[in-house]
């Protein structure tokens, strides 16, 4: 049974192929060095849960697409909508990252590969969560596989 491998190993691979993702962590994200030697964008893949069906495993993860925020030097006072960051390029970048990978289980390779989207997934705003001037997305879905395990 190679259920887990097969599913991470995709899903990095996916996001890797995006050029809006640089580093793909899994595991708890408390435990990664977010300040010193991650580089970012970063895309992070927990999986928090797993669901037996007759013919599947459903397994539910957690994927955050984040990067840093960066401060303009120079103060503008004109453009109080966009701000003196590029925090909405750091959304919209990271939005495509989290599409990208929910476009591939709905209709795409991963589709193909039999990791199927089961839910709708609904990606929730990241900001300072960390300490630290993060921003991104973070989306929870869940994803059908073959249970690869014969009962004969």
């Amino acid at each position: 049974m190679t259920q887990v491998y097969k599913l991470l190993d995709a899903i990095r691979d996916k996001v890797r192929a995006n050029p809006h993702a640089y580093t793909v962590s899994t595991g708890d994200i408390w435990e990664l060095d977010l300040e010193k030697t991650t580089a970012f964008p970063l895309a992070h893949i927990t999986v928090n849960s797993v669901q037996f069906t007759n013919n599947t495993i459903v397994f539910t993860i957690r994927m955050m697409a984040l990067d840093i925020v960066d401060m303009d030097k120079e103060i503008e006072t004109r453009d109080m909508f966009y701000g003196n960051t590029n925090i909405h390029d750091v959304f919209n970048t990271q939005l495509m990252v989290v599409n990208d990978v929910v476009t591939a289980l709905r209709r795409g390779e991963l589709y193909s590969d039999r990791l199927q989207l089961i839910n709708e997934p609904s990606a929730e705003k990241v900001q300072d969560r960390f300490g630290h001037l993060l921003a991104g997305w973070s989306v929870e879905i869940e994803i059908a596989m073959p249970n690869e395990i014969s009962i004969c």
